[in-house]
């Protein structure tokens, strides 16, 4: 039985007992993680694919070790221009092994139905409440003139376009 789940924005073919290294996670070491986003799992050839995500599956592992990764060497270089930059990464990374993959039994993320959606005012009236014309740059003052109806906004300057909104 394998799956392949998104960890830490990656996708992992994962199998029960498997060590992988991926991003670092957050948690101590020997604490539980449980992935929600399980993309495929293969149960003895009986494949089952998500659309995106397999809803109720879910694969539970045990972070080992935290560590970091090999260096890499950032090298760039113009030639006859005198250019060159070298930089080094040592990418965070934890180890962490697979405890159990379920095909049912987890968390439904995908509906919340408790929760009610918030009503969002009209944009048009925060506008309206909350207009810093001095702080908006030349192509927003220009987008709000052209709300606002104002005639040869295109050839304003942005004092221009201020002086033309607060009138």
């Amino acid at each position: 039985m394998y799956a392949i789940v998104e960890m830490a924005g990656q996708q992992f073919k994962v199998a029960k007992d498997q060590k992988v290294y991926v991003h670092r996670l957050q948690g101590e070491v020997g604490s539980k993680v449980t992935f929600d986003n399980v993309l495929l799992i293969d149960n003895k050839g009986n494949v089952t694919i998500g659309a995106p995500a397999i809803e109720g599956a879910s694969v539970t592992a045990q972070i080992l070790s935290h560590l970091k990764g090999d260096k890499v060497i950032v090298f760039k270089k113009k030639r006859r221009k005198g250019y060159i930059k070298k930089n080094g990464h040592r990418q965070y990374l934890s180890e962490i092994q697979i405890e159990s993959i379920a095909a049912t039994g987890g968390k439904k993320s995908a509906k919340k139905a408790s929760a009610p959606k918030k009503e969002a005012a009209p944009k048009a009236e925060v506008k309206e409440a909350t207009t810093d014309y001095s702080s908006m740059t030349v192509a927003e003052l220009k987008a709000a003139a052209k709300e606002a109806g104002i005639k040869g906004y295109t050839s304003l300057k942005k004092a221009e376009l201020i002086e033309a909104l607060t009138k």
